[in-house]
């Protein structure tokens, strides 16, 4: 990525600039940075806001795999985050399959940036390639978790498509993690039956990274 020319002769990327803005974040600047309904897609029009607030560590073990911990979430560096989750007003049952039913953005808050790299790898692309073919526990059982390459992002971006069973019925999710120095930035779409929504998530995550760019340089705090 092309740097900027500083006094003195320096030149300093801006990834290293916004991971340095990245280091003076604090808790109340996530709920800037995650997207809102006005920032949906026309395909996503009449969506509600579902849920919203902040994700701490046990929030974040609670909704994990079998066997996720707090400790172990607290210990791969996460501090906090925050989600913003809009779903359909329609009743699933009243849907065929290829409807969209939620889409979301999450921004996570680590101590270093080396960490969003290791939960990327380990936690994302880890855990969920761990448990296909499994049981989850409540009626859902995790049929196939296959990555997805997203391109367009500034630094490091992965990406899944998974396929569930629910007791919603059937459901894919497609779903992109993408680093800005020390923040895990996350956007995703759950699709009624065997979807394929990459594009639209492609697009929902550059928004949310722009939003977030925005924001550590001062232009999206409050």
């Amino acid at each position: 990525m092309a740097g900027n020319v500083l006094p003195g002769g320096m030149v300093v990327s801006l990834t290293d600039a916004l991971y340095r803005a990245t280091e003076s974040l604090v808790e109340e600047d996530l709920g800037a940075m995650v997207l809102s309904l006005e920032d949906l897609p026309d395909v996503l029009s009449g969506f509600e806001l579902a849920r919203e607030g902040l994700l701490d560590n046990e929030d974040m073990a609670s909704h994990g795999f079998p066997g996720s911990t707090t400790g172990e979430v607290r210990s791969a560096g996460r501090i906090t985050g925050y989600l913003r989750e809009f779903a359909t007003p329609l009743d699933p049952s009243s849907l065929r399959a290829g409807a969209d039913l939620i889409t979301a953005t999450v921004v996570h808050l680590f101590h270093k940036g080396h960490q969003v790299s290791d939960w990327m790898s380990n936690k994302f692309l880890g855990e969920f390639q761990h448990f296909a073919g499994k049981e989850l526990g409540g009626g859902q059982r995790l049929i196939r978790a296959d990555q997805v390459d997203y391109d367009g992002f500034s630094d490091e971006a992965v990406g899944l498509r998974t396929l569930q069973t629910t007791y919603s019925g059937m459901v894919s999710s497609d779903v992109v993690d993408f680093r800005i120095g020390r923040l895990l930035g996350v956007a995703y779409v759950v699709t009624l039956g065997e979807g394929k929504r990459d594009g639209l998530v492609g697009q929902l995550g550059i928004a949310l990274e722009k939003r977030m760019v925005g924001v550590l340089l001062g232009a999206g705090r409050q």
